[in-house]
């Protein structure tokens, strides 16, 4: 039986515009786990260069990966610094 070679899914390849990345953002943010949210930010800030949204932030690109790794906890202002860079801001709203 032939081996089947599949590649790992890459959600930044796709988050090519505003639009799409404000509705990814959203749908992560309303998932009960936190780290779907931290996740979806770490591809968006994927999708727009690592380097550049650490170097607007002020973090080292190292630390900004290690942030934004599975399972981190990073701090509630690296985040708001990162949607910050990334142009993006959280609103709240009554369900």
């Amino acid at each position: 039986m032939a081996k089947v070679k599949v590649k790992e899914f890459d959600a930044s390849a796709f988050l090519d515009n505003e639009e799409v990345i404000a509705e990814y953002l959203t749908a992560a943010l309303e998932d009960e786990n936190p780290e779907v949210f931290l996740a979806a930010v770490g591809n968006v800030a994927k999708a727009r260069g690592m380097s550049a949204i650490a170097e607007s932030t002020g973090l080292g690109r190292e630390s900004l990966y290690k942030a934004m790794a599975p399972g981190a906890k990073p701090r509630y202002d690296t985040v708001l610094k990162v949607l910050q860079s990334l142009g993006v801001k959280l609103t709240v709203s009554v369900a």
